[in-house]
């Protein structure tokens, strides 16, 4: 019976209680946010506003990412050694240089992407929002150029 009592208390930590935090599970509206880690947290309207602010350049930003790294992918599939003398090497042969600069460019973006992914699963409406607006922003910015090349390479899934 002692031990069904101690797990319906809150857990303690040298005899202090901790105080447990809920996750949302669907989406709610305010300014009390916490994203990411546990020290990006807002409690006021203009922390919140700068969290969105935030929000909103990254997720144009990993757009811009995105189209370099798919210019880079189309530009490098034509790379030999006098057009491009440090992506190709004659120690890297076949191009591999430009394949590791490729993948370095496609692991920053993966990170972005997963980074961003997080944030929207904070459920906060507002977040939401800004990410989705500022996706939109960024590929009408950066990506949505008549480029038939970059269009043929362009994967519409967004995990990468």
């Amino acid at each position: 019976m002692r031990s069904l009592i101690s797990l319906l208390q809150p857990p303690q930590v040298d005899g202090r209680k901790i105080n447990a935090t809920t996750m949302h599970m669907t989406f709610y509206w305010g300014r009390n946010v916490t994203l990411l880690i546990d020290s990006w947290n807002t409690h006021s309207w203009f922390t919140y506003f700068l969290t969105l602010i935030v929000c909103f350049l990254f997720s144009a930003f990993y757009q811009f990412m995105e189209d370099r790294r798919l210019r880079f992918k189309l530009l490098s599939s034509s790379i030999t050694a006098e057009n491009a003398p440090f992506l190709y090497n004659k120690l890297f042969s076949g191009g591999s240089r430009a394949r590791f600069v490729g993948s370095v460019i496609f692991g920053i973006n993966a990170v972005m992407n997963y980074l961003l992914m997080l944030a929207v699963m904070s459920f906060n409406g507002g977040v939401f929002m800004v990410i989705v607006v500022g996706l939109a922003v960024g590929y009408l910015l950066f990506r949505s150029t008549d480029d038939e090349q970059i269009m043929v390479i362009d994967d519409p899934c967004a995990c990468g």
